[in-house]
């Protein structure tokens, strides 16, 4: 049994660099025309280079997602030029760390600004398309911290358990018109925003001592999840958070179960 993403219009945002990017390359790689939205113009411009030195179909639109007129003028660019929209996913975010007592009330506004005005914003505008069809698939970028939060980041939880409580109220919304919406939820992944991999080995140590899987997520891993939601094989899947995490707290000491292990 096979994914079979040929020919479905992805759209993704955020897709033009990190974890997006690593998403928007498996769905090419799956045969599927990728909508690529971006509020950077150059990583915009390289990813189209790239995507057209493999042959991959792709449309690439500047958007701000926290702009609804922008984000409506691509949706209607983005079914003028492919016909349909078959997948939505809101892999656009932003973090915002802080203790609450410091938390700048304009970091606070733009996280939500971002992560969930900006998924609002975008599931919105692809619905007349969707309901039209009368198929879809919505997948929204939550996080482990939605799950559990961690001190300082106060901000990204309470906007990432919004993601997750929209998703389940969009996919009540949207079941009639054989749409389907979830969310999935990342966990330790290094990125450049937050600097996993250039902790000192004794803390990498600590935070690879929390996951049931004892090494880092990688974008691919998340990725996967992401084309299986997309796919016809999830069709009874909705109103979700799929945890990505590698089992992050599945036990309250994880790493007891490496103490002594060997193979």
């Amino acid at each position: 049994m096979e994914l079979d993403l040929a020919g479905k219009v992805v759209v993704i945002t955020g897709a033009a660099s990190g974890i997006g990017r690593v998403i928007a390359e498996t769905f090419a790689r799956s045969g599927s025309i990728v909508a690529a939205l971006d509020i950077s113009e150059t990583a915009l411009a390289e990813f189209g280079s790239a995507f057209r030195e493999q042959g991959w179909p792709s449309g690439e639109y500047l958007c701000d997602v926290r702009d609804p007129q922008s984000v409506t003028r691509v949706m209607d660019e983005v079914v003028a030029r492919f016909g349909r929209i078959d997948v939505l996913v809101n892999n656009a975010g932003i973090n915002a760390e802080g203790l609450v007592s410091d938390l700048d009330v304009d970091l606070w506004d733009r996280c939500f600004a971002v992560n969930v005005r900006g998924t609002f914003n975008t599931c919105k505008a692809v619905l007349p398309t969707m309901k039209a069809q009368q198929s879809g698939r919505i997948i929204n970028a939550a996080s482990f911290a939605a799950i559990m939060p961690s001190v300082g980041a106060s901000a990204y939880a309470a906007s990432k358990a919004a993601v997750v409580q929209f998703t389940r109220t969009l996919a009540g919304e949207v079941g009639p018109w054989n749409i389907t919406a979830n969310s999935y939820a990342p966990g330790m992944v290094p990125t450049a925003i937050n600097g996993f991999a250039e902790l000192s080995e004794k803390d990498q140590a600590a935070k690879l001592d929390m996951l049931a899987l004892r090494r880092w997520g990688t974008p691919d891993d998340v990725a996967k999840v992401v084309c299986f939601l997309a796919s016809d094989l999830a069709g009874y899947v909705t109103g979700t958070l799929v945890d990505v995490s590698g089992g992050k707290f599945s036990t309250q000491v994880p790493s007891a179960a490496y103490e002594g292990f060997s193979s």
